[in-house]
């Protein structure tokens, strides 16, 4: 059994831009597909706080389709336009301060990739001409291409709406913002060659590949104030092909982050199905530790902390997920030797929000399981007739 000093270098405080953090567990984005037409409900607010509350030094909330027309349109997810879901999301970041934490929003643009969570349980991503959907080459899965490439002119209007995302979590009191960068949306399928066949400056190398990235974080940056943070989501897997690669070497992954970390990014947040396996062969290290070693920034490693089964298991099939004592170890041991700065800690806070208190303790055995029905007992409502069973994703 663990005891409490072993998890000592969790509790130890780090300057994230302006922001002080206290200690280095996240509370990861999760689509929680709770909001009523985009707008979170006090008991949303509430749900946030209170893993503020239980120790969690920074608050991502669930992916915020940003003000562009083919963003998103689940009207369970959260939007980020409207003076209505405005006044949702100021509670959101006014309770979660109360609780005395920090939180961010993580702004989204799907892309094609339009029934995300329904991917989870085998579904397929469907292309929604009528919404004027965007692409970077017009592909919505690798060989399967639908429509055509976006144009400058598009893209500098997803770009700008980035920008107005960012201006307006300013405007919210949010202390930053998280841009989803992973899972085969938008910025990913820029920089996931599978997807980008573009010859412009956006595409046709590595290096190009993340410039798209690059100048949603210029324009973002440019909208908050010194010292704002801004978080980038990776991922190698996507949700239309679980074990794709956005890049098959350390040198393509240093090569496609190079223009992001010339821009400004703060942190990488990086997202894996299992935080313990490798990234690249020849090595031990997963996503985060490979990203903070090409980069040099400080990077959160997320993926079945604390359980024993990883997201896509344990969604919308009555299971378990047990804690998993050997992988805390495993956890402790890469981030005591420095391959990353946080640990995001998505459905073990969904189950127990105490859980970076009680991990303080050093007393695992008062952690709680995993399940789906964690997410109402979380928020205290029930939901179970609007939310589909593939609700969270980390």
């Amino acid at each position: 059994m663990m005891r409490g000093s072993d998890f000592e270098g969790l509790f130890k405080p780090f300057q994230l831009g302006k922001l002080n953090l206290p200690n280095r567990i996240i509370f990861p984005p999760m689509g929680l597909q709770v909001c009523e037409d985009g707008v979170p409900s006090e008991a949303a607010a509430a749900y946030y706080a209170r893993r503020a509350t239980g120790g969690a030094s920074l608050i991502v909330t669930e992916g915020v389709y940003i003000d562009h027309p083919s963003s998103g349109d689940n009207p369970l997810l959260g939007r980020f336009h409207g003076q209505t879901a405005f006044d949702g999301w100021r509670n959101v970041a006014t309770r979660v301060h109360e609780a005395g934490g920090y939180t961010v929003p993580e702004l989204w643009h799907v892309g094609l990739i339009y029934n995300g969570p329904e991917l989870v349980t085998g579904g397929k991503p469907k292309f929604r001409p009528e919404l004027g959907q965007v692409s970077p080459s017009g592909y919505i899965a690798p060989g399967e291409k639908v429509t055509d490439g976006m144009t400058q002119k598009q893209i500098d209007e997803v770009i700008g709406s980035y920008a107005k995302g960012a201006k307006m979590a300013k405007a919210l009191g949010f202390d930053g913002i998280e841009l989803h960068g992973a899972h085969g949306y938008l910025i990913d399928q820029f920089f996931w060659s599978k997807l980008n066949h573009r010859s412009d400056r956006y595409g046709g190398d590595a290096r190009s590949r993340g410039r798209f990235a690059a100048e949603v974080i210029t324009e973002c940056r440019r909208q908050l104030d010194p010292g704002m943070p801004i978080i980038l989501r990776l991922s190698q897997w996507k949700m239309v092909e679980y074990t794709a690669m956005m890049a098959e070497s350390p040198q393509e992954l240093e090569q496609v982050l190079a223009p992001v970390v010339d821009a400004g990014v703060d942190l990488f947040d990086c997202s894996q199905r299992r935080f313990w396996e490798p990234t690249f062969e020849g090595s031990d290290l997963n996503l985060a530790g490979w990203t903070k070693k090409v980069t040099g920034k400080p990077t959160i490693t997320v993926g079945s902390i604390g359980l024993d089964c990883d997201l896509l298991a344990s969604l919308g099939h009555g299971q378990v997920a047990e804690c998993n004592l050997p992988s805390i170890e495993e956890l402790m041991k890469r981030f005591d030797r420095g391959e990353f700065d946080f640990i995001g800690v998505g459905r073990a806070m969904i189950a127990e929000p105490d859980w970076p208190q009680i991990v303080r303790r050093g007393e695992l055995q008062k952690l709680k399981p995993f399940s789906m029905s964690s997410l109402d007992n979380a928020l205290q409502v029930q939901l179970e007739s609007k939310r589909p069973k593939s609700a969270a994703q980390a």
